[in-house]
Protein backbone atom coordinates (compact mmCIF):
# COMPACT_ATOMS: atom_id res chain seq x y z
CA UNK A 1 0.00 0.00 0.00
CA UNK A 2 1.59 3.26 -1.05
CA UNK A 3 1.47 6.32 1.11
CA UNK A 4 1.30 4.38 4.39
CA UNK A 5 2.44 6.68 7.15
CA UNK A 6 3.57 5.02 10.32
CA UNK A 7 4.11 7.68 12.95
CA UNK A 8 4.36 8.04 16.68
CA UNK A 9 1.11 9.97 16.54
CA UNK A 10 -0.56 6.83 15.19
CA UNK A 11 0.96 4.74 17.95
CA UNK A 12 -0.28 7.23 20.54
CA UNK A 13 -3.81 6.13 19.69
CA UNK A 14 -3.00 2.45 20.26
CA UNK A 15 -3.14 0.92 23.74
CA UNK A 16 0.30 0.25 25.19
CA UNK A 17 -0.51 -2.62 27.52
CA UNK A 18 0.91 -5.67 29.22
CA UNK A 19 2.21 -8.21 26.74
CA UNK A 20 -0.60 -10.31 25.28
CA UNK A 21 -1.44 -11.21 21.71
CA UNK A 22 -3.43 -8.66 19.74
CA UNK A 23 -6.88 -9.36 18.34
CA UNK A 24 -6.51 -8.52 14.65
CA UNK A 25 -9.32 -8.93 12.15
CA UNK A 26 -8.94 -11.97 9.88
CA UNK A 27 -8.52 -11.12 6.19
CA UNK A 28 -8.00 -13.40 3.17
CA UNK A 29 -4.24 -13.71 2.47
CA UNK A 30 -4.63 -12.35 -1.06
CA UNK A 31 -5.71 -9.01 0.49
CA UNK A 32 -2.72 -8.71 2.82
CA UNK A 33 -0.26 -5.87 2.43
CA UNK A 34 3.12 -7.08 1.23
CA UNK A 35 5.51 -7.49 4.13
CA UNK A 36 8.25 -5.56 2.34
CA UNK A 37 5.93 -2.53 1.92
CA UNK A 38 5.10 -2.44 5.62
CA UNK A 39 8.73 -2.96 6.60
CA UNK A 40 9.72 -0.06 4.33
CA UNK A 41 7.08 2.19 5.93
CA UNK A 42 8.35 1.30 9.41
CA UNK A 43 11.95 2.02 8.42
CA UNK A 44 10.93 5.32 6.80
CA UNK A 45 9.27 6.27 10.10
CA UNK A 46 12.55 5.68 11.95
CA UNK A 47 12.03 2.17 13.28
CA UNK A 48 14.79 -0.45 13.35
CA UNK A 49 13.35 -3.92 12.79
CA UNK A 50 14.90 -6.83 14.66
CA UNK A 51 12.14 -9.36 13.91
CA UNK A 52 9.07 -9.20 11.68
CA UNK A 53 6.58 -12.07 11.54
CA UNK A 54 2.98 -13.15 11.19
CA UNK A 55 1.29 -13.79 14.53
CA UNK A 56 -2.20 -15.18 14.02
CA UNK A 57 -4.07 -12.55 12.00
CA UNK A 58 -1.52 -9.80 12.69
CA UNK A 59 1.84 -8.70 11.44
CA UNK A 60 4.15 -8.33 14.43
CA UNK A 61 7.34 -6.30 14.63
CA UNK A 62 10.02 -6.27 17.33
CA UNK A 63 12.58 -3.53 17.20
CA UNK A 64 13.40 0.01 18.28
CA UNK A 65 11.83 3.40 17.61
CA UNK A 66 13.77 6.49 16.55
CA UNK A 67 14.47 7.26 20.24
CA UNK A 68 16.12 3.86 20.70
CA UNK A 69 13.29 2.47 22.85
CA UNK A 70 12.34 -1.18 22.38
CA UNK A 71 8.94 -1.64 20.77
CA UNK A 72 6.64 -4.50 19.87
CA UNK A 73 3.88 -3.60 17.43
CA UNK A 74 0.96 -5.69 16.16
CA UNK A 75 -0.46 -4.43 12.85
CA UNK A 76 -3.48 -5.15 10.67
CA UNK A 77 -2.43 -7.31 7.72
CA UNK A 78 -4.40 -5.30 5.14
CA UNK A 79 -4.03 -1.69 6.27
CA UNK A 80 -0.78 -1.94 8.23
CA UNK A 81 -2.36 0.15 10.97
CA UNK A 82 -1.17 -0.59 14.53
CA UNK A 83 -3.64 -2.64 16.58
CA UNK A 84 -1.58 -2.93 19.76
CA UNK A 85 1.88 -1.76 20.78
CA UNK A 86 4.31 -2.15 23.64
CA UNK A 87 7.06 0.26 24.56
CA UNK A 88 9.89 -0.61 26.95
Amino acid sequence: MTGLRFTLATLALVPILAHAAADCEAHPKEQWMKEENLKAALKDAGYTIKKFKVDGNCYEMYGHNEKGQRVEIYMDTVTGRPVKAYLD
